[in-house]
């Protein structure tokens, strides 16, 4: 039986997790916009350089998917699980994922560019 190549899931992992990184830091922005801070700057600027990068990520693993003939689509979701129907070519594979690890994951991403964003704008600031 054939497989999705191994080398292709992370391509297809970040497919999943980086638009619900991209829906966070939207509303994460809004609430900061609508909300009571002083200085407000600092934080949209910081989620925006985030977004920039998430972005920029989410452009080349789209072109990575298209060159490989790859897709990636939600299934079915329940309170516990969320069901991903990765296409390759004319093969279907199914994987589940629990909420709990998508939700972990995409905090996980969160900090990662949240902390890009922060080296990014202390360099801008170090000139």
């Amino acid at each position: 039986m054939a497989h999705i190549p191994i080398e292709t899931v992370p391509y297809l992992e970040a497919a999943i997790y980086l638009p619900m990184l991209l829906i966070v830091l939207e509303k994460d922005h809004a609430q900061i916009e609508a909300g009571q801070f002083k200085l407000k700057r600092p934080y949209i600027f910081l989620i925006d350089e985030a977004r920039k990068s998430a972005e920029e990520d989410l452009k080349k693993t789209k072109a990575y998917l298209k060159k490989h003939c790859l897709e990636v689509v939600r299934g079915q979701r329940d309170e516990m699980f969320t069901e991903y129907h990765f296409h390759y070519h004319q093969l279907m594979e199914v994987r589940r994922y629990s909420n709990i690890r998508l939700r972990n994951h995409v905090e996980h991403l969160l900090n990662l560019y949240l902390n890009k964003a922060s080296s990014v704008i202390q360099k801008d600031y170090s000139l």
